[in-house]
């Protein structure tokens, strides 16, 4: 288990030596990103449209136990993000978890998740385009939803064609502002349990035993609110390949990672475990408006609608662009090591500039596909990518098992930041991640998401192995 493959091992050497002109093998890349950048780019990329939107369907799965859904998924998110600090804090790339994927299991692993990734990414960026433009339909109703994601995608094409730190101050603003959003209603959401906001009594434990009580639905709506959880993290790994175009790349990771613990508990933990104590979790307002309007209306707080459009809207914007930038990385990683068009990877100020056409352009396609057959392509789409954090997160767990021996073995100075409880956490991140794969299989419409997301990755594991043999042979 600690040895590279042998069918790896060209590859992995040549990555390995490759230092001065970049880290996954092609040219430098800017390292115009800061420290703030980073800080505040790892404390904003868990909040996001999933935890503002999407928890209501948790909570309805759930109940009040959904805050024990998220703690259960965040535990398994805080191992994962732990391995992947660790690989990144040792060699940092663009490619991340893709290149670390390729030293310690061979290139087909990294060329399967990283196109994978970089296919979710460009998937992503066309859904949360579609979602800004509602809302801004909503606001101006004379105009036309394709009107707002032509202007939302040409901005952020833009960000991201010109130097690296522009998107990081893109990034800086908008994690900002959504901190601020979260920490207030963090705030006010205390007060009103404590009884001590004007207008509101302390509800003390009458909504998380009453209606059903702690579990109204069983385990099963446990389960239910458990997989809805785990895919409102999905994003946390950009950060990692942002670290690679920062001037000290190790110390933000270490700084990201170490972090990622009381982030975690304090946004989505305590942020549910707020609206299921203040309000009951059955409310139609929860339903009707999201779990956190309906806390807002319900503290009395004037246009709570409105606000958190915006803090929506700007969520919504803020994983556009950096959709878009961990897109363009990790294909431009891939393209560096010799995994795609050779043309594509062309470095101009310190970006690549064809990658970042490259998947812009794909994203355009995916939005085009939405709009004309938004029953058909566009949710077979939508469907070949639904799964595929899990497959990226397995891959992480199975790069850092056979990573860490060999760092111990030939480079101990840079563990930097270690793996808790190594082996036994990887292992039961791993066993964890199987057990959500299964529960999926339980869902008709997670089954479906499932198969897709496994053929389409088994699809990329053929041609990464058929690519992989071919390098081989050429090379004897």
């Amino acid at each position: 288990m600690n040895r590279t493959p042998s069918s790896a091992a060209p590859q992995s050497r040549q990555a390995d030596a490759v230092q001065g002109a970049g880290q996954d093998g092609g040219p430098a890349l800017s390292n115009g990103l800061k420290q703030r950048h980073l800080s505040m780019i790892a404390l904003g990329g868990v909040i996001g449209a999933g935890l503002f939107v999407g928890s209501r369907e948790s909570i309805a799965a759930a109940g009040p136990s959904v805050v024990l859904a998220y703690a259960v998924s965040g535990a398994l998110v805080m191992l994962i993000m732990r391995m992947l600090g660790e690989m990144a804090a040792a060699n940092p790339a663009s490619g991340s978890f893709s290149v670390h994927a390729e030293r310690s299991i061979g290139p087909w692993a990294g060329f399967t998740v990283g196109w994978m990734f970089s296919a979710l990414l460009c998937v992503a960026v066309a859904a949360e385009a579609l979602g800004a433009a509602d809302i801004m339909t909503q606001w101006f109703p004379a105009t036309e939803p394709w009107m707002w994601v032509l202007l939302f995608m040409m901005v952020f094409t833009g960000t991201n064609l010109a130097a690296v730190s522009n998107f990081g101050e893109f990034e800086f603003w908008f994690a900002a502002l959504k901190v601020a959003a979260i920490a207030i209603f963090l705030v006010l959401g205390v007060l009103a349990i404590c009884g001590v906001l004007p207008g509101t009594e302390a509800p003390g434990a009458s909504h998380l035993t009453g209606d059903g009580g702690f579990l109204p639905h069983g385990t099963d709506g446990l389960m239910v609110g458990l997989l809805a959880s785990v895919f409102a993290y999905g994003g946390l790994e950009t950060v990692t390949i942002a670290a690679a175009e920062s001037k000290d790349p190790v110390r933000g990771v270490a700084s990201a990672v170490r972090t990622a613990m009381w982030r975690i508990a304090l946004f989505y933990v305590g942020s549910m475990a707020i609206i299921v104590t203040v309000i009951p979790w059955s409310a139609p307002s929860i339903a009707k408006s999201g779990p956190y309007v309906a806390v807002l209306d319900y503290l009395q707080i004037p246009a709570a609608g409105q606000i958190m459009n915006v803090v929506i809207l700007v969520a919504l914007l803020s994983a556009v662009n950096a959709n878009l930038y961990g897109a363009s990385r990790m294909a431009y990683s891939l393209i560096s090591r010799g995994q795609g068009p050779a043309f594509l990877g062309k470095v101009s100020g310190g970006v690549p500039r064809r990658a970042v056409l490259l998947c812009s352009g794909f994203g355009f396609f995916t939005v085009f596909l939405s709009f004309a057959y938004p029953d058909t392509l566009f949710l077979w789409l939508l469907n070949m990518v639904g799964a595929a954090v899990l497959v990226v997160w397995a891959f992480i767990s199975v790069s850092q098992l056979r990573m860490r021996r060999r760092l111990e073995r030939e480079a101990p100075e840079k563990l930097v930041v270690k793996m808790w409880g190594f082996p036994v956490l990887t292992i039961v991140a791993l066993v964890g991640i199987v057990a959500v794969l299964l529960l999926m299989l339980r869902d008709e419409n997670q089954r479906i998401q499932l198969l897709f997301t496994g053929g389409f990755g088994v699809v990329l594991a053929v041609i990464g192995l058929i690519r992989q043999k071919t390098v081989a042979k050429s090379a004897e």
